[in-house]
C-alpha cells in the first residue's frame, strides 16, 4: 500500500518514526514534509499536497491512503478534508481509526501528536491501513450524498437548506462585525 505522510513541527518526530514503521511493514511512504523542524511552519500546505496526492492516486488506479500528524489534529484534518474526494477523519483510539474505514471508508486519518505516544500513534495507524471498507448499502449511500454534495452543493431527493451557503470571514469573535 503507497501511504502519503504530512505533518507539522509538532509532528515530526512522530513522522520519521512512522515512516520507518510504514516502509519495515513492507509500505510505499510518500513524505510530503515538513523536512525539517520549523516551529513556524504551516501545516496546511504539507496535509493538502498529502490528500492531493492519495486523490492523485486512486484516480490513476493506484489504492493509497493518507497519515497527517499535529499537534491536536483538527487542523490537519480540515487541511485534508479541502481536497476533493478525500475523506479525513480524525482518530484518538482504536475505534475510530477502524471506524474511519469500516463505516466513512476514510482515505486519509489525522492524528494528535501531542495527544498520544508514538506506539499508540503507530496502532492507530496499522488499524486504519488493516481495515477494509466492507461496502454495506447503507455507508455507500452517505459517502455517496457527501461526494455530490462536494461536486454541485446539494443531495438529491434530500433538503438542503439554502440559508447558509454564504463564506464565512477568517477572522470571528472580538470585533468581528463591529
Amino acid at each position: 500500500m503507497r501511504v502519503h505522510v504530512a505533518t507539522d513541527h509538532a509532528g515530526l518526530e512522530f513522522s520519521r518514526t512512522l515512516q520507518e514503521h510504514l516502509r519495515l511493514a513492507g509500505h510505499e511512504v510518500v513524505d510530503h514534509g515538513p523536512a525539517e523542524y520549523d516551529a513556524l511552519d504551516d501545516y496546511p500546505s504539507f496535509c493538502i499536497n498529502a490528500a492531493l496526492a492519495v486523490a492523485e492516486d486512486w484516480s490513476n488506479g493506484v489504492e493509497s491512503l493518507g497519515v497527517v500528524f499535529g499537534g491536536s489534529g483538527n487542523g490537519e484534518q480540515i487541511a485534508a478534508n479541502k481536497v476533493r474526494g478525500i475523506r479525513a477523519a480524525l482518530v484518538w483510539n482504536l475505534d475510530t481509526a477502524k471506524l474511519a474505514r469500516e463505516h466513512n471508508n476514510a482515505n486519509v486519518i489525522s492524528i494528535g501528536a501531542r495527544q498520544h505516544g508514538v506506539d499508540e500513534a503507530i496502532a492507530f495507524i496499522d488499524a486504519f491501513l488493516a481495515e477494509p471498507f466492507p461496502g454495506d448499502e447503507r455507508h455507500v449511500r452517505r459517502i455517496s450524498q457527501l461526494a455530490e454534495f462536494e461536486r454541485t452543493g446539494d443531495i438529491a431527493d434530500r433538503v438542503v437548506d439554502a440559508i447558509g451557503r454564504g463564506e464565512v470571514p477568517v477572522v470571528l469573535g472580538a470585533g468581528a462585525g463591529a
